[in-house]
């Protein structure tokens, strides 16, 4: 039977496969295909790995790579170093506890609500911890909303006000904090913290089932966004790992204004 702790390793090797060109990589067509990309014996040759066992592994059985296989197969889908990275950490995926909402330190929270430039701490599943006066005034007054919405996706997602702040910008950005999500989301599921988020999402922003489709992965970095308040003016920010876990991300306006 199907692993549920391991779907996410399986949907992940199905969607890298089905982006692949046949005839960018060579490989000769000789029969029509049924779907778009590479077919599971395709992936298996060019990985060196039994055809049997690669269909095992999308399939999200019980099975645990070797270090070896992974890399193999991150050769053979011709993966990103995000994407390989990724692919890692699928195939070493622990068994969970049960997530739940992490804590600030205290001495963390005084160093964020002390910074002068805006500030906000984040947890695994993207929730909205800790932050300053200036990221408040910034982007919204996160205290004010429910627990359950302070959330950097729900708010990027679901809240118009982040539309109007992103402005042109908004779908590229939502895109890649999606990305970004699903990779978290991957090592998590079944857990209904992080499908739960994912079907909320589904439901409330129309574009997020195409983005959640491509199964994209991305990760933290430094970066330059524009903002309208209502004057667009670009900002630079920057992602620290914080306490365990969590995630420091500082804002400051581009050039040193």
């Amino acid at each position: 039977m199907p692993d549920a702790a391991r779907a996410g390793l399986g949907e992940f090797l199905r969607s890298r496969r089905e982006r692949l060109s046949p005839a960018a990589l060579g490989l000769p067509d000789r029969r029509r295909r049924r779907t778009p990309g590479l077919r599971r014996e395709e992936v298996a040759e060019l990985a060196g790995i039994g055809v049997d066992w690669y269909i095992r592994l999308e399939q999200g059985r019980t099975v645990s790579p070797s270090s070896a296989t992974v890399e193999a197969l991150a050769r053979a889908l011709r993966l990103d170093d995000g994407e390989r990275a990724h692919l890692r950490a699928l195939a070493r995926n622990p068994a969970r506890t049960p997530f739940t909402r992490e804590r600030v330190p205290e001495a963390t929270r005084r160093l964020v609500e002390g910074l002068s430039e805006p500030a906000y701490v984040t947890g695994r599943r993207w929730d909205l911890l800790a932050w300053n006066r200036a990221a408040a005034g910034l982007f919204t007054d996160f205290g004010a909303l429910p627990e359950a919405d302070r959330n950097v996706l729900v708010f990027l997602l679901l809240d118009e006000r982040a539309r109007r702040l992103f402005g042109d910008g908004w779908a590229a950005q939502a895109e890649h904090t999606v990305a970004q999500f699903h990779a978290a989301h991957d090592l998590w599921a079944p857990d209904p913290a992080f499908t739960g988020l994912a079907d909320r999402l589904r439901a409330g922003c129309p574009e997020f089932a195409t983005w959640w489709g491509r199964h994209d992965v991305g990760r933290s970095g430094p970066g330059r966004k524009t903002l309208y308040r209502p004057e667009a003016a670009d900002y630079d920010y920057a992602t620290f790992q914080a306490d365990g876990d969590l995630r420091l991300t500082i804002y400051a306006p581009a050039g040193g204004r």
